[in-house]
């Protein structure tokens, strides 16, 4: 039997024991049949044996509010623009006030509309009143610069990134810092472009380069921004790169080795120890931000190496979660030491990543709930059926969902109290899975064909 499989995503054959060279252990998974990347229209179950119980919570403090990223804003103010995954702080949070909650009887007013012709899920970020967006057309990756207003084309940047179509071409967000404009191609090209003219300043090929390797559906993790430094997952020999932002030179490779995990890295400190957090294939580990050095690791294994949503930090803890019936876990960090605090499935996120406030988790869920956790001990607050795999971000106290299968989005109050629906609509419709953003009083939704912009105000 021949099983379709998804984007970032991913019978019965043989089981192999592999061990990551200095890296986690991979418990036995299942192999797929082939390579290329699809999905299917309901996750692959999880092997029979990465199925796991709960684990009761440690008796340990509960952690405070995730540590900011380095995503920084150096034009205009973050209120005002969404410039790398996740925003500008990396959390999922945008700090914009007194927008429009009406939404049943003044739903958000659509500004402008484009056709994406990646067939895709790589989603926008926004600075400089632009949209930036990469898509895709013949064996071209596309990166498209388009004025937040209009949504007209102000520039396009082409670049040879040939592959088979496999629910789409371009699966990372292009990143904003400082006049420059950083992409990175599912085959791992890594391009710095001139914000203004769209130009090519430097580029630099993760595979061949860096002796990196990329996941089975290829790379999909945008690389962050850390004062001079750009920070990008690999795979391979290493399991990350920092590189000198303004030339593309190898600064440091470390980390753990082997398969790339499909979300970017994180920079926290945890236990006065500034790190890089990483989600790789097989584990999630901690990187000394000046030397790459490998602080501490944990395994955490998925079906087809699948690890896809972005780790959440908070205090001295991390959050994980993957699909394919794996679930979630939070992880103690003391120095070298990871412990585990808690697991379960009542978060299991394919690729998106949930949002962190006041001590709560807020996020999708296969089969297709919308989960309020407490990150202390795992505990659900609510859950919500009807967002199949959407994203979420969070804005004034609401979170904007989005139904992933049939493209509602949905705003809901932020308050474990209760699921507690203040509005929604339906601005593209189709199969969402992208998450939304937020920047300059705007929603930017995008389904597999077309880019939306509307007014939140």
């Amino acid at each position: 039997m021949r099983l379709r499989r998804t984007l970032i995503v991913w019978g019965s054959a043989m089981v192999l024991v592999v061990l990551t060279a200095g890296g986690c252990p991979k418990p036995p998974s299942t192999v797929p049949p082939d390579t290329g990347q699809t999905a299917p229209a309901s996750p692959a179950p999880a092997a029979a044996n990465q199925q796991v119980a709960a684990i009761s919570p440690a008796p340990q403090t509960e952690p405070t509010q995730a540590a900011p990223t380095t995503r920084e804003v150096s034009t205009g103010e973050a209120s005002r623009d969404w410039p790398a995954f996740r925003g500008a702080r990396g959390d999922g949070i945008s700090p914009l006030k007194g927008i429009n909650k009406n939404w049943n009887s003044k739903p958000p007013k659509v500004l402008w509309q484009i056709r994406m012709s990646d067939r895709g899920y790589a989603g926008p970020s926004v600075a400089e009143g632009k949209v930036f967006i990469l898509d895709h057309t013949g064996d071209q990756d596309i990166v498209r610069a388009l004025d937040l207003e209009t949504g007209k084309d102000l520039w396009t940047h082409q670049y040879k990134q040939p592959s088979k179509y496999d629910h789409g071409y371009s699966h990372a967000t292009p990143v904003y810092y400082d006049g420059r404009l950083y992409t990175l191609g599912r085959l791992g090209t890594l391009n710095c472009l001139d914000v203004r003219s769209g130009s090519k300043l430097w580029s630099v090929d993760l595979a061949s380069d860096l002796k990196g390797k990329h996941p089975t559906w290829g790379y999909a993790g945008p690389p962050i921004i850390d004062g001079e430094k750009l920070v990008v997952g690999t795979g391979g020999t290493a399991g990350l790169a920092a590189l000198d932002r303004k030339t593309g030179k190898v600064l440091w490779t470390g980390g753990v080795g082997g398969l790339a995990g499909y979300g970017p890295p994180v920079k926290a400190t945890i236990s006065g120890k500034a790190q890089y957090v990483v989600f790789g294939g097989s584990c999630v580990y901690g990187v000394d931000v000046a030397s790459g050095k490998t602080l501490w690791q944990t395994p955490w294994s998925t079906s087809y190496d699948v690890n896809a949503s972005t780790p959440v930090v908070a205090g001295n803890s991390v959050f994980i979660t993957s699909g394919y019936g794996t679930g979630c876990e939070l992880v103690k960090v003391s120095g070298a030491q990871a412990e585990v605090a808690w697991r379960n499935k009542d978060i299991q996120s394919h690729f998106n990543s949930p949002v962190y406030l006041d001590g709560y988790l807020y996020g999708t869920s296969d089969p297709g709930n919308l989960v309020c956790m407490s990150i202390k001990d795992g505990r659900v607050a609510w859950k919500q059926s009807g967002f199949e795999k959407g994203g979420v971000a969070a804005v004034d106290g609401t979170i904007v969902a989005v139904d992933g299968k049939g493209g509602d989005v949905v705003m809901v109050s932020a308050s474990p109290s209760g699921y507690k629906e203040l509005g929604r609509f339906k601005p593209l419709g189709g199969q969402s899975w992208s998450p939304p953003v937020i920047a300059e009083g705007k929603l930017l939704i995008r389904n597999t064909t077309a880019l939306a912009c509307l007014d939140l105000k």
